[in-house]
């Protein structure tokens, strides 16, 4: 196979860069040749099957009659595997992302809630053996956090975390509550997938970059440097910045990656705008002000309004155990990309 020819080319080990592409793209296609190995494997038993039900020993046609009971119906839903596997990807699934959660609606609860977020988050992240850098912690006057920011590293990060972005709402009765009533409040996620500046098309020559000094509380070193980087795409006019990091280089990748997020985001809304009777994603946007799931304590319960999902186990989920809605998310996803290609 070529990409493993590749994985093991001295040239191709010595280029950090070029290895982890190869070897992103190698684990994309793996599952897939693995599930097709599997099915011919499988029709090639019912073949022998087929040829020993023929044969002039009894013992042996029943045994291969048992067999084909056993096997035939595994056919079908191991064909409906590959087509999901085979339907068209969304090609930023593989990419690291700039995770950001800050607190919504609902004061010093709602940073609460960003705290617990965080910690069901983090606990997924680490279940899953992904590299996490924090850019920036911002905490509420009360506790939790008015903002956190974080770069996550690793296998399909984008694609397990894309559905996260929107608002989340939790309903619940704050410590402060002497009687006993039910808060609603607010957090919103955004999840940010990083680029490689090769990937996207924009001219150098037309982009403006300002340094300038970041804003902060006691006189820290974030005020004593231009360590703040505004970009400016100049055939669009599209503006992106970030003050979020002590580091003028960090920041600078933040803000080209909000600025490429920009502009293919208005791209796309073109094309849509274009494009009206296209149907969109069934998933849901993942723009902020869209509700994307209720955390209900009371009720010990999740739902996921945009597939009408409900689990009684909020308790679990909060540990990081938050698998179960993100493989139904992706499930949902597949499905809906399966139907296109089908024209159903």
């Amino acid at each position: 196979m070529r990409l493993e020819e590749q994985l093991s080319d001295p040239e191709i080990l010595s280029d950090m860069t070029r290895f982890t592409k190869v070897n992103k793209e190698y684990k994309e296609l793996k599952p897939i040749i693995e599930k097709f190995d599997e099915y011919e494997s499988l029709i090639g038993n019912i073949q022998t099957a087929k040829t020993m039900a023929s044969d002039s020993d009894p013992e042996l046609r029943e045994m291969a009659k048992m067999e084909l009971q056993e096997l035939e119906p595994l056919v079908s839903p191991m064909e409906e595997e590959i087509k999901m596997l085979l339907a068209p990807k969304d090609p930023d699934d593989t990419k690291d992302v700039i995770f950001e959660i800050r607190s919504g609606t609902g004061g010093d609860e709602a940073c609460l809630f960003v705290g617990d977020l965080y910690k069901m988050y983090s606990r997924y992240f680490e279940k899953n053996g992904w590299k996490v850098n924090s850019i920036a912690i911002n905490e509420g006057s009360l506790g939790g956090y008015n903002k956190l920011i974080f770069e996550i590293n690793g296998d399909n990060v984008y694609g397990k975390l894309k559905f996260e972005s929107g608002a989340h709402r939790v309903q619940r009765v704050p410590d402060t509550e002497s009687k006993g009533r039910v808060h609603t409040s607010a957090a919103t996620v955004a999840v940010i997938p990083k680029f490689e500046e090769e990937e996207i098309e924009i001219n150098k020559a037309d982009l403006r970059v300002d340094t300038f000094r970041a804003s902060g509380a006691g006189g820290q070193h974030v005020n004593k440097t231009e360590s703040g980087i505004r970009i400016t795409h100049i055939p669009t006019g599209v503006v992106a910045e970030s003050t979020e990091d002590r580091s003028q280089h960090r920041n600078r990748d933040i803000a080209m990656n909000r600025l490429y997020l920009e502009i293919r985001d208005n791209a796309q809304r073109k094309f849509n705008n274009e494009q009206a009777a296209k149907r969109k994603s069934l998933v849901g946007s993942g723009d902020r002000s869209d509700k994307i799931r209720t955390y209900n304590f009371p009720q010990n319960r999740v739902t996921d309004h945009r597939i009408d999902l409900t689990l009684y186990k909020l308790d679990t989920i909060l540990m990081g155990e938050i698998d179960e809605i993100i493989d139904a998310l992706i499930l949902y996803e597949n499905t809906t990309r399966l139907q296109e290609v089908e024209g159903i």
